[in-house]
């Protein structure tokens, strides 16, 4: 597929994708919804992906939905915002589940869609030019992208309730304090470090990373016992690996291991 509003690349293992309608500083729209379901898709099936980092072009990362677009939709603006939002929601559902990390190299302004875009990711490094807003109630909105999911998690429901109601604007620094995100980066040389990073997580074990995120995501809703009958299912299976022979024999062996991701 050829893609419209994303640029699709790999730098070795990490597959790159970039939200591209510098113009619109990357709002979302329907074609960016369905395309983002779309390569999250072949991703999934590529083996070759040890991470995926996502960020923007241009000075966004993604700035919400395409407002415009939804004036211009008129009365036909229901239909259009369930068809992005089944898209997008299709999309999150695929990244989250993905069985590799997935790191949001957060570039510029997150804000709207673009705001629980980002916390859809596994991990993220933001730009010292970032923000951070949910913005939707100052266009009448609510949220969508599954950050009604997690952001009372990641910061309890009373700092949840005042990002989606006030739309306080975080910066880098505070997205950090908070915990909403990993690491902030000098704006000078953020593409290089988001990617050195991203790199970093595909050189890993990415199987194990893979059960990792299964155990953490599905904590949510998993009593003491089930949960840890999910981490002995966890344990054994990379038992199986290759990366965890590798890995043992290169702890006994004192040396670095060399992963392959399976």
């Amino acid at each position: 597929m050829n893609y419209e509003t994303l640029d699709f690349s790999a730098e070795g293992p990490v597959a790159v994708v970039r939200l591209n309608r510098p113009e619109r500083y990357n709002a979302l729209n329907a074609q960016m919804a369905k395309e983002l379901l779309d390569v999250t898709v072949r991703i999934a099936h590529d083996s070759a992906y040890r991470a995926l980092m996502i960020t923007g072009t241009g000075k966004a990362f993604c700035s919400g939905g395409d407002v415009k677009g939804f004036v211009e939709a008129g009365d036909a603006v229901p239909e259009l915002a369930e068809r992005m939002t089944v898209d997008l929601h299709a999309f999150v559902s695929k990244l989250v589940r993905l069985g590799i990390p997935v790191l949001g190299a957060v570039n510029g302004p997150a804000a709207g869609a673009g705001f629980s875009l980002a916390m859809a990711c596994d991990l993220i490094v933001a730009s010292s030019d970032a923000f951070f807003t949910m913005a939707y109630t100052r266009i009448g909105a609510s949220p969508d992208g599954s950050s009604t999911f997690t952001v009372p998690r990641l910061l309890g429901m009373r700092r949840a309730l005042e990002l989606a109601i006030t739309n306080r604007v975080l910066s880098p620094e505070e997205a950090l304090e908070w915990g909403l995100i990993n690491r902030v980066v000098p704006a000078e040389n953020f593409e290089q470090e988001a990617l050195a990073f991203a790199q970093e997580l595909a050189a890993g074990p990415t199987f194990a990373y893979g059960k990792v995120k299964e155990l953490m995501y599905h904590s949510l809703n998993q009593n003491l016992e089930s949960q840890m009958e999910l981490e002995t299912r966890a344990i054994v299976a990379a038992a199986r690996s290759e990366d965890f022979r590798e890995g043992t024999r290169a702890f006994v062996e004192k040396r670095k291991p060399t992963f392959q991701g399976s």
